[in-house]
């Protein structure tokens, strides 16, 4: 008996979301008394996840896989939780383990419970608590299948460093052609910057700006924090920035340590979207947008005036704290 968890790699290297997974089926396996066995396909360096308590780490090379693809990905996790004889299995919040998430549960005959938030309640039966209904409460689920599947929430545990001395071992999946009937001709990525998914900060800029001209006041201030930038949904529909860059419930979910919002209203999307972040800041000049209802900071302000001198401030504070 295990409990395996899937470790996400980006061009071989290990995703933030892999050391969280990692920390929290470290937890989990001593919970229940059994090891934690990771899963990583075609890693650089499998031995990083020693440093979050894995006992032991299956590495697939395979180039198949070179590429996401949900299905040939979800059948290659299957065949190492049956390797593995795995009671639980861990993914990730990210868009691709949510892709590949009711692939592996459906071959597994698992019990999935998304969106998880903390360790089990208890483990017979077996109850864990996630969020729901766009993160404006939480659920208590019980999971009753023989293996249980848990999507763990992003920044929701946590990194634990935990040093063991896992082993690294190859594992071979069987993989048939059919499973790469749709095939990926090409990617488009931004390089040289903070992503949304992995983001410890975001700062976020709306209609408020006034225009795609001003938006290297997002981005100085994002550099500063060394954070990623984002926007509203008004702002990607009017093209001032890439739809890739709109967060939100129809864009991409939030959920840093810190969620910095800059002429943006707070419409009831945005913030579903939004709501799971630890600390959300808003900068308008409107003292009734609905966003301060929500916020853990605001500012009341004309962000054209008050962002310089936050920016100001930030380098003076980590000149003096070098």
């Amino acid at each position: 008996m295990s409990v395996l968890i899937y470790t996400e790699t980006e061009k071989g290297v290990f995703k933030k979301n892999a050391f969280e997974v990692a920390s929290y089926g470290a937890a989990l396996a001593e919970q229940l008394d059994t090891d934690c066995v990771a899963v990583a396909i075609n890693p650089s360096d499998a031995s990083q996840l020693q440093s979050y308590g894995v006992a032991k780490i299956l590495a697939i090379k395979e180039a198949k896989l070179d590429t996401f693809n949900a299905k040939g990905y979800a059948t290659a996790i299957a065949q190492a939780a049956k390797e593995t004889n795995a009671q639980v299995v861990l993914v990730s919040s990210s868009a691709d383990s949510k892709f590949l998430s009711p692939l592996l549960a459906a071959q597994l005959g698992a019990s999935f419970a998304p969106n998880v938030v903390a360790l089990p309640e208890s483990t017979a039966p077996f109850v864990v608590k996630r969020t729901a209904f766009s993160n404006k409460g939480f659920a208590h689920t019980e999971l009753t299948a023989a293996i249980k599947m848990i999507g763990v929430a992003n920044n929701s545990f946590g990194l634990h460093e935990k040093e063991t001395s896992a082993s690294v071992a190859t594992f071979t999946p069987t993989l048939e052609d059919h499973l790469f009937a749709t095939k990926t001709t090409s990617v488009d990525k931004v390089s040289g910057k903070a992503t949304i998914a992995d983001a410890d900060v975001v700062v976020s800029g709306g209609r408020g700006l006034k225009g795609p001209e001003n938006w290297g006041l997002i981005e100085d201030l994002a550099s500063v924090l060394g954070a990623a930038t984002a926007c509203s949904k008004p702002v990607s529909d009017l093209g001032w920035r890439p739809h890739g860059e709109h967060v939100g419930q129809t864009g991409k979910p939030v959920a840093t340590n810190l969620y910095i919002a800059i002429g943006i209203s707070g419409a009831i999307q945005h913030l579903a979207g939004v709501s799971a972040s630890k600390v959300k800041v808003v900068i308008n000049t409107d003292p009734e947008a609905p966003f301060f209802k929500a916020a853990d900071y605001g500012i009341v302000g004309d962000a054209f005036e008050v962002v310089p001198v936050l920016i100001e401030k930030l380098k003076a504070f980590k000149a003096h704290n070098a």
